[in-house]
């Protein structure tokens, strides 16, 4: 039995239940559970200082947007360092919430659509917190790896969705094909079409297009089992 169930002896006055507070009761849990909250609430206010643009997280300005003072900042997180870390895991949580099955067959049209429609949403999403990471001037080797943690995931969920268009080609052609499937449903290109006026239904059409279009040389090959 949990720790947490088990039920401290009977000393309490009056009723002879356990205490309030006792170690192991229910006061304790909720104390966890208060600073979990609390925890996470201090993590969310560092995320969303670097979504309004802000690349510098000092402690006292964190405490400010999470409601709590700086003391409480450093009774949950060693360091701000170790902040920075928890919030960078919280926003993949995030992220990851926000990605659902893609269909890996069937028609080319309604696999293309499913692909555009989660990737401009998500692009859409990441763009300021994108933009201030990028102003970053010693981003914290954890920041580094979910950057790339999120491009490879992306990269093969490309090779997933269109293995069968990929599987016509080989070698450096099929390596070409997915370098350009890659570079049109990544930030970057999303970010050049917005910053050059294209609104977020414009833009998601022309990322369509544009996987459209480097598909179709797939049309040309024989097949693996062709002549």
């Amino acid at each position: 039995m949990d720790q947490a169930d088990r039920r401290a002896p009977d000393r309490a006055r009056g009723s002879g239940g356990a205490r309030p507070g006792t170690a192991g009761g229910p006061a304790r849990d909720g104390r966890t559970e208060r600073g979990r909250q609390t925890r996470d609430r201090i993590a969310d206010a560092l995320l969303s200082l670097l979504d309004d643009g802000e690349t510098q997280f000092p402690a006292d300005r964190v405490a400010e947007r999470a409601g709590v003072s700086r003391r409480l900042v450093f009774h949950h997180f060693a360091d701000m360092g170790q902040l920075q870390d928890v919030a960078v895991a919280r926003r993949l949580d995030q992220l990851a919430a926000r990605i659902v099955p893609l269909p890996a067959e069937g028609p080319r049209g309604a696999r293309v659509a499913a692909l555009v429609e989660q990737r401009a949403r998500i692009l859409e999403w990441i763009t300021p917190a994108r933009l201030t990471m990028l102003r970053l001037e010693n981003p914290s080797e954890r920041v580094e790896s979910a950057t790339r943690q999120v491009f490879d995931f992306a990269r093969r969920r490309l090779t997933e969705v269109f293995a069968e268009e990929l599987d016509r080609l080989s070698g450096d052609r099929r390596a070409e094909l997915l370098n350009g499937l890659d570079a049109v449903t990544t930030w970057g290109v999303w970010y050049h079409w917005r910053s050059n006026g294209l609104d977020p239904d414009t833009a998601r059409r022309t990322m369509e297009t544009a996987v459209h279009a480097l598909l179709a040389v797939t049309d040309r090959e024989p097949g693996p089992s062709g002549p």
